[in-house]
């Protein structure tokens, strides 16, 4: 592909009409406003794509080299070119807009799919996933590949959020030169979307897709200010994803708006008989629709935070006073717009989660200041990994002499300079299950998540307040709707500074999350529009200006 120049790329960007001249900073450009220039044929794809290659040239190989691109897709200018003359329209609503997939999303093309591992290097899939023949069919680009903390941060315990073996650190873009003794970021990028999180803050596409399993979204579009969709487990086919859990695995957007996450879930939210589970979706024909500023009247969003119950105060007692500060200030908008805001705690049984979900794993990574402690993940994830992780080795890569876990692991071992940096436990862990998911463990710690997290946790905890969604600080909900399946929509809330042992950084953001029950995506995004519009927190990060 050839590298466009800075001077090509500004003209580009600026290529408007006479008649009605705009301006298309890439930088911060919503999805939307990319999307209406589009269509006003004010810009092209072909000078969107050579844009972000430029910023990505400039920003993520070059300069600061945020790390956040893992590969680029050599076909993309062909595409854009191919797109020039198609306009967004209902039929093609994202024709010609570059998107990022995360590298665990398998393209039937020339790129690679390799979750971040050496052991992967070269692989590629004998199809495209399901979400990115659906972002086709609607027009996308598919730029490339974004970097991950490696097999979606899975392999190894304690691994640095946003590091790949393959593709080495993803920096955080609102404090980039910011490491510690080890050259580890301060202040993380966030995981293991990291690289999808990155590239939409820093301009270097319109938007992307990330994955998540328990946070995976949540956590980097908190650290990066973006909105994400953590969607109800079938809203969103996961069929050519490399997986962790199929129980709680999922995909979905980051983007600069919820107006734009909202279109991206209107393209990617289809049944699809490669993924049964979609067959149950639920979502209504438009996800946009309804996005207004008095979405939240007399709407009831609890708070799990009672002063009365400190001892049941998981979510907000141990917040740092910046979060507590940023969050007062939340509930104080969401008041002002209309809001019930019922305070009290989550059930005990919600979050602490039932007997047998965790197992022990002894820590051996090098780097871990916890090395040789017991660590506890959950029985659920080392168990689904081996079976769901080998199926896909089995069902989709191609290129590659890779066909299991133990494949992976023994690679691992032989190239352990390289690739065990950080050990691999996890997977350690999971090759030594059957693989078939017959264990009675298995199932009575399936039972157990879904008890704790659903029946006893958030439905318990709904219906006792009445509520209609659950409010939480960054991606402090993440594990109990994940466990039980539930979508989480997170806007941005504002910025905070500062580490947990108390070092100074630069400001970064915090998100905001609205939680709920199956299927309340859209009423989630109209909560998360009405907040987004009365308190416009998103601050791109400084110092990364227009080329």
């Amino acid at each position: 592909m050839q590298k466009p120049s800075r001077r090509d790329a500004g003209t580009a960007a600026a290529a408007v009409s006479a008649e009605a001249p705009i301006s298309l900073e890439l930088d911060h450009a919503s999805m939307s406003d990319i999307a209406h220039a589009l269509a006003g044929g004010r810009v092209t794809a072909t000078a969107l794509v050579k844009a972000y290659l430029a910023r990505i040239e400039d920003y993520d190989r070059d300069g600061p080299k945020l790390n956040a691109v893992r590969a680029l897709n050599p076909d993309a200018l062909a595409i854009a070119g191919k797109l020039d003359s198609t306009k967004p329209s209902a039929e093609r609503p994202l024709a010609g807009i570059p998107i990022l997939v995360k590298d665990n999303i398998a393209t039937g093309d020339e790129q690679p799919t390799t979750a971040g591992s050496l052991a992967l290097e070269g692989a590629h899939a004998r199809a495209d996933a399901t979400i990115v023949k659906l972002l086709r069919h609607a027009g996308a680009v598919i730029l490339g590949k974004a970097n991950l903390t490696e097999f979606s941060n899975m392999l190894a315990i304690d691994m640095p959020h946003g590091y790949s073996s393959l593709g080495g650190q993803v920096k955080n873009p609102y404090a980039p030169a910011l490491v510690d003794d080890h050259g580890f970021p301060l202040v993380t990028s966030g995981g293991s979307s990291a690289g999808s999180a990155v590239a939409v803050a820093a301009g270097l596409c319109a938007a992307s897709i990330g994955t998540e399993t328990s946070g995976s979204l949540l956590f980097p579009a908190s650290q990066n200010g973006l909105v994400t969709v953590k969607p109800t487990v079938g809203l969103i086919s996961r069929a050519g994803i490399v997986p962790i859990a199929h129980s709680q695995d999922t995909a979905g957007p980051m983007t600069r708006t919820v107006r734009d996450a909202a279109m991206l879930l209107n393209v990617l939210a289809a049944k699809d008989p490669l993924d049964p589970v979609t067959e149950r979706q639920r979502r209504p024909v438009d996800f946009t629709a309804g996005l207004t500023r008095d979405a939240m009247k007399g709407v009831r969003i609890g708070v799990p935070s009672d002063p009365a119950d400190p001892l049941n105060d998981c979510y907000y007692g141990k917040l740092r006073p910046d979060w507590i500060k940023l969050m007062t200030e939340a509930i104080e908008v969401l008041e002002d717009l209309g809001a019930v805001i019922v305070r009290a705690s989550m059930p005990t049984l919600g979050w602490i989660g039932g007997p047998g979900t965790t197992m022990a794993v002894l820590n051996r990574n090098p780097l871990s200041e916890h090395k040789g402690t017991v660590a506890r993940p959950p029985v659920v994830f080392i168990y689904e990994l081996k079976r769901d992780l080998d199926l896909y080795l089995r069902d989709w890569a191609t290129d590659t002499e890779i066909r299991s876990i133990a494949d992976i692991v023994a690679f691992n071992e032989a190239h352990a300079d390289r690739a065990l940096r950080f050990g691999q436990d996890h997977f350690l862990a999971a090759s030594m299950t059957r693989g078939d998911l017959s264990e009675r463990e298995y199932k009575s710690a399936r039972a157990m998540d879904l008890l704790s997290a659903k029946t006893r946790g958030m439905d318990a905890y709904m219906n006792q307040h009445k509520l209609d969604a659950v409010l939480f600080a960054g991606a402090m909900g993440a594990s109990i709707a994940a466990k039980a399946g539930y979508p989480s929509v997170m806007v941005p809330g504002g910025l905070i500074a500062g580490t947990t042992d108390g070092k100074d950084t630069p400001d970064y953001p915090l998100g905001v999350t609205f939680a709920g029950r199956a299927w309340s995506e859209h009423m989630l995004l109209r909560l998360a529009y009405a907040y987004e519009q009365a308190s416009d927190m998103r601050k791109p990060p400084p110092g990364w200006p227009g080329l």
